[in-house]
């Protein structure tokens, strides 16, 4: 089992949760988090720092959030490891409630 970040994190993007990740399995891209499923050791610490409950373990994952399986495990190999906290974007609480936020998941790898 392994954990996966979800629509909710998409232009919130805080990174309470890659302080306490003792593996460093967080990858950053322009407005959203990942974890490598193949680096996450299913440690749990993660999900109580999530401002947002944007972390699931993989086998509580709501049905409509399943697709964000692939889509942690894909980006992770093109994003580069984030590890240390850094300031969430302006908007950030502005995007903390929205629901239906997958249209705006910026994909592009960084340069």
């Amino acid at each position: 089992m392994t954990y996966v970040v979800t629509e909710q994190c998409i232009r919130c993007k805080y990174t309470d949760c890659v302080d306490v990740c003792p593996v460093d399995c967080f990858h950053e891209g322009p407005n959203f988090l990942v974890i490598n499923p193949e680096e996450c050791i299913d440690c749990n610490l993660c999900v109580a720092e999530c401002p947002v409950d944007a972390i699931y373990a993989e086998d509580d994952l709501p049905d409509s959030q399943q697709k964000f399986i692939d889509i942690n495990a894909q980006l992770a190999q093109s994003w580069p490891v984030i590890n240390s906290v850094k300031p969430a974007p302006a908007d950030a609480d502005q995007w903390a409630g929205v629901d239906n936020k997958h249209q705006f998941l910026d994909e592009t790898p960084p340069k």
